[in-house]
């Protein structure tokens, strides 16, 4: 909330223009180890007793169910500038939405789903500056931009009839368009699509046959569990590349030699790994890509992977091993990794 403010001067032209005024009005509750959260409210309050914001920055008292159902029915625009991406869901934004009003927020939490052009307005997702500093004086300009250059003179251009036809189309667009994707039975369906449905069918293959398919699952893992400290690496070729460096656009290939012991080649899973180091030194997983087997002889098996480099910059890459069945209901159903 606090990069409204990041400019009064810019902030008083907005809400003092004599033909397109804006207020804003502002409401919560910091719990009381919220230090930060207390502050920002206080000086919420102290800008809205200067005398150039009076009655145009408001804050109102008593945060509740109450008050929140009248700013939901009454106001125009819903603002939440969440810093990136520390915004939990943002559901009072949704509750704003199935009253006709759009949604200013940064696309983070549940904006990024909801946004669509013509239906409300966002802030990019992603970061100019790792610096919060920059980041806030960028956003804020942003927030100033929107509200002078797109949302305030949609609001006042009315026709004939004093109607602004232009802002009744984006509300409908936001009820139509937004709204309707977070309602209880899109709840429900997604339930029904994503888990439900999936874990019926899963549960009634398991089971059949006097459960079969979990007799074999677990005889497999047994098996696999057996042998799996007994593969070992014959050979693994690296990237073939020259002093490790990968030009975008050409493809390289890497190959690794497995003694999988008297396992399946199928019971092997052979990975790449990328990562890149963040901003704090530690390392994010970018992408993970598949080997394939392409020869079994005895118990020594063969799998190689092209790799097209598609992103510049210092790049880490890793293989691993993983135990496979395609009646695993996810990897971490049977842990057991091997780095190589």
């Amino acid at each position: 909330a606090h990069l409204l403010f990041k400019n009064l001067d810019r902030l008083n032209n907005i809400v003092n223009n004599p033909q397109m005024p804006v207020q804003f009005l502002f409401a919560g509750k910091a719990h009381p180890a919220d230090r930060a959260g207390q502050d920002l409210i206080k000086r919420i309050v102290e800008i809205s007793k200067y005398p150039q914001f009076i009655g145009k920055i408001l804050f109102l008292q008593n945060y509740d169910m109450r008050v929140a159902r009248k700013m939901v029915t009454g106001v125009d625009v819903w603002m939440n500038t969440p810093t990136r991406p520390l915004e939990a869901s943002g559901t009072s934004g949704e509750k704003a939405v199935m009253n006709g009003v759009m949604n200013l927020s940064v696309l983070d939490g549940w904006w990024v789903e909801g946004y669509r052009e013509g239906a409300g307005w966002a802030l990019p997702m992603e970061r100019s500056y790792e610096h919060q500093d920059f980041q806030d004086e960028l956003d804020s300009e942003t927030i100033y931009a929107l509200i002078e250059n797109e949302i305030a003179p949609k609001f006042y251009k009315r026709n004939e009839h004093n109607i602004p036809t232009e802002w009744v189309k984006m509300v409908k667009d936001t009820i139509a368009k937004v709204a309707s994707n977070f309602t209880t039975n899109r709840m429900l369906q997604d339930y029904e699509e994503r888990y439900y449905s999936k874990l019926y069918a899963r549960s009634s293959d398991v089971c059949k046959n006097d459960f079969a398919k979990a007799k074999e699952i677990a005889e497999w893992k047994r098996r696999v569990s057996r042998h799996w400290d007994s593969i070992e690496v014959i050979f693994r070729k690296r990237l073939n590349m020259q002093e490790d460096e990968v030009m975008l656009g050409n493809v390289y290939q890497s190959e690794v030699q497995l003694d999988i012991a008297s396992l399946d080649p199928e019971d092997v899973g052979v990975e790449m790994v990328v990562a890149e180091q963040d901003a704090t030194g530690g390392m994010k997983i970018i992408n993970t890509s598949e080997y394939t087997c392409v020869s079994h002889v005895g118990s020594v098996a063969t799998y190689t992977i092209d790799v097209l480099p598609e992103k510049p910059g210092v790049i880490f890459a890793g293989v691993r091993l993983y135990a496979k069945h395609p009646d695993l209901p996810h990897r971490q159903d049977f842990a057991l990794v091997k780095w190589i």
